[in-house]
């Protein structure tokens, strides 16, 4: 197989001065994670779910000045994209993800024609029979998962994604037990400027006693920002240590995902990644 057979072909295209909530709303009601910016014709440029994240959660002036009603695709896109010809195989394009750090390429021939991802490739492989891709989870999955825990903010979350270089982090509670998991994704579609073009915040309610007998008095406090809890995806799936590959990128695409955690004698011992199965195409 090549990628002409497992690419998106038409692309969704977004025009360069449209807003950053256009393409994020697309992304939401038809559960893409990356749209195609174009002028007529002319390609300029890919936006991910992953630019908007990154970009977005920036402490710079410029993005907290706007709202993503108000800051143009031309802001966040990645210009000039790494491109991979429909005849080319499977293996070449995840091997050209995995060394360039994305999860896409925009498919050329005589013009785009198409759009290849991680995603597309996982599905590639969940169909395949296990006699031509005989591995175990245990064989393939990444230890020492990245966590943090649930009452860290949004932006801590991101930064130990970016320092430790991985797409996601497990959310522990007190008893350090992993209770969700926070991915680009999660960012991507919850992080939305407020009014004042600050990082989301919630309002939060406080008790204290103000008489001996015992009333209590509420005190509001507002523009908290939000923690991890709030945009955290709850664990409904788990990879077992010795399922099969296969079985776990069945799982991967089930569950929409890009990690899983993966499980060991009732703990969490793992996660297996989107690039984890990307790396054993063939």
């Amino acid at each position: 197989m090549s990628v002409s057979d497992i690419m998106s072909s038409p692309v969704f295209v977004v025009e360069p001065d449209e807003p950053v909530s256009r393409a994020r709303n697309l992304m939401l009601k038809h559960r893409i994670s990356t749209v195609v910016v174009a002028d007529g014709d002319k390609m300029l440029g890919i936006l991910s779910q992953t630019d908007l994240s990154r970009k977005l959660a920036q402490a710079e002036p410029v993005w907290r000045r706007r709202p993503i009603d108000k800051i143009p695709v031309s802001m966040v896109m990645t210009e000039d994209p790494i491109t991979i010809y429909p005849e080319a195989s499977i293996s070449q394009a995840g091997n050209l993800m995995l060394e360039n750090n994305i999860n896409y390429l925009a498919v050329m021939k005589k013009g785009l024609v198409g759009i290849v991802t991680g995603t597309d490739i996982v599905r590639y492989i969940s169909k395949l029979d296990e006699e031509k891709l005989d591995k175990k989870v245990y064989e393939i999955m990444s230890d020492e998962p990245v966590r943090i825990h649930m009452h860290h903010t949004i932006n801590h979350a991101i930064e130990e994604m970016e320092k430790n270089n991985v797409d996601e982090v497990l959310v522990v509670d007190d008893a350090e037990k992993v209770v969700g998991l926070i991915s680009f994704n999660n960012v991507a579609l919850n992080i939305v400027a407020s009014s004042d073009k600050e990082v989301p915040t919630k309002n939060i309610k406080m008790t204290r006693r103000a008489t001996s007998g015992g009333q209590k008095v509420y005190r509001y406090i507002k523009e908290v920002p939000l923690v991890a809890e709030d945009i955290m995806s709850y664990i409904s799936t788990i990879v077992k240590w010795g399922d099969s590959a296969i079985e776990a990128a069945k799982l991967i695409v089930e569950d929409d995902s890009r990690v899983l955690p993966v499980e060991k004698d009732n703990e969490i011992v793992g996660v297996i990644r989107r690039k984890d199965l990307i790396r054993i195409a063939k």
